[in-house]
């Protein structure tokens, strides 16, 4: 009989990390193992609904102590701009002691973490296995495993001359510099130190980069899959959006979704929303209101919704972003190309637009548009924005049915999905992975 095992799971206080954690918690639940889930209190109510296994599931509620510079109130990343992210940092290294006194009570058999890199020093006081699961993708890791590198110059050994930042890419990198160099800081140091590296990602994607962090770090790394929950068949699409789509020509719609953190200018809110435009077909744009704004509709180009108004809509609140793909009218997802929106875009059918905004967002979709050549870049200008001419010319590009891009882009990408969409491919890592923590939990060398 297969022992049980207790893991800790300690993720960034952001959305976009903790609810893949909680879809890996369900897998280890699922088998029988218990998780202690640990999270800033305001998250439980948003997070509780993906626990699929109570019993086995349990949230250990941390309080966020207060930090000079961090808005009152605030518990995760979606409580403030990405600019105050540095923060919100300086808060989850606050509650160490809280961390501790829990794993001192419940004596864990190991625990999984990303960004509080001290996990691992605290883990061997108390003889806990510690094993980092990296929310980000192996393509950001890597490529920065090399911190200050030239633009344009791949790190000794990288496995990739494309997958690469750029000269234009300068200013969305300099512009959150010290975020970035400390966020580096923390995943390197975890790598280091941690007993194993484990990665939301699989070998389909991103096999070389794995495998040069493998060699980097000296360390055995274990993969995932991307840990994307099944679409749930109780919850359908709302009336409103699957209504509006239905009138729409299969394939003909243009969505576009910029993530939770992605607060844009005025200025650039509205060149997006006239970029749409310009396209001439249909558009549903789902992001939230910008900088100085309450409200969608007050920040609107002048004129723009009588213009639009039979066929775009710019909305301003959550979407259910997976079940707007899976619609037979959506035909192209433009995206920041975070790392859980690459995935959704992956296991659809839509043609892949991509608009990085930060830093690791350039990198994924370099990977994707010049790797795997599944999708297009929008390029940027010197300003670090996108001309309209330039969004819109991309989005042409692979809706025309007569592109050779939007042609080659489609073969590719159909061809990728098929292979990560094949019988057993994805629970066979899941299994796998947990069948490598089971040996982590039974192996006294490491003690």
């Amino acid at each position: 009989m297969v022992q049980k095992f207790h893991a800790f799971m300690f993720p960034w206080f952001a959305f976009g990390h903790m609810i893949p954690y909680l879809h890996l918690a369900n897998k280890l639940a699922e088998k029988g193992h218990r998780v202690t889930f640990l999270l800033p209190k305001k998250a439980q109510k948003q997070s509780e609904h993906h626990n699929l296994f109570s019993d086995n599931i349990l949230f250990h509620l941390l309080t966020i102590p207060p930090v000079a510079g961090l808005p009152a109130g605030a518990e995760t990343a979606s409580d403030i701009p990405i600019s105050l992210g540095n923060f919100l940092f300086a808060a989850m290294d606050l509650t160490r002691d809280q961390v501790t006194a829990a794993v001192h009570a419940l004596r864990p058999d190991l625990i999984l973490f990303d960004f509080a890199y001290w996990v691992p020093e605290m883990a061997r006081e108390h003889r806990v296995k510690s094993v980092v699961y990296n929310g980000v993708s192996a393509t950001t890791i890597a490529h920065n495993h090399v911190p200050g590198s030239e633009l344009g110059v791949p790190p000794p050994g990288y496995p990739s001359a494309k997958v690469l930042y750029r000269a234009h890419d300068a200013h969305p990198l300099s512009s959150l510099s010290i975020y970035y160099e400390r966020l580096y800081h923390r995943i390197t140091t975890g790598l280091m130190s941690c007993d194993i590296i484990s990665m939301r990602t699989c070998e389909e994607v991103e096999d070389e980069f794995c495998d040069y962090i493998a060699r980097q770090y000296q360390r055995k790394v274990l993969l995932t899959g991307p840990m994307l929950p099944e679409l749930d068949k109780s919850k359908p699409l709302e009336d409103q959006w699957s209504s509006w789509l239905t009138g729409f020509r299969q394939g003909s719609v243009v969505f576009c979704a910029l993530g939770s953190q992605i607060t844009l200018e005025k200025d650039q809110f509205q060149e997006l929303c006239l970029e749409m435009e310009l396209t001439g077909l249909p558009f549903l744009v789902a992001v939230t209101p910008p900088k100085g704004a309450k409200t969608i509709q007050e920040a609107l180009p002048e004129g723009f919704e009588e213009r639009v108004k039979d066929r775009g809509v710019v909305w301003g609140e959550w979407v259910q972003q997976p079940l707007i793909l899976a619609h037979p009218s959506v035909g192209c997802f433009v995206s920041h190309c975070g790392f859980g929106s690459m995935w959704e875009s992956l296991m659809s059918d839509c043609q892949i637009v991509l608009l990085p905004l930060l830093s690791d967002q350039i990198l994924t979709t370099r990977l994707m548009t010049e790797e795997l050549e599944v999708s297009v870049e929008v390029p940027r200008e010197e300003t670090g924005w996108f001309s309209k001419e330039s969004l819109s010319a991309a989005i042409i590009s692979v809706m025309d049915e007569d592109s050779e891009l939007g042609y080659l882009v489609r073969r590719n990408h159909a061809k990728l999905k098929e292979s990560l969409v094949s019988p057993g491919l994805l629970t066979g890592y899941t299994d796998k992975f947990v069948e490598a923590l089971q040996d982590l939990v039974n192996d006294t060398n490491l003690d």
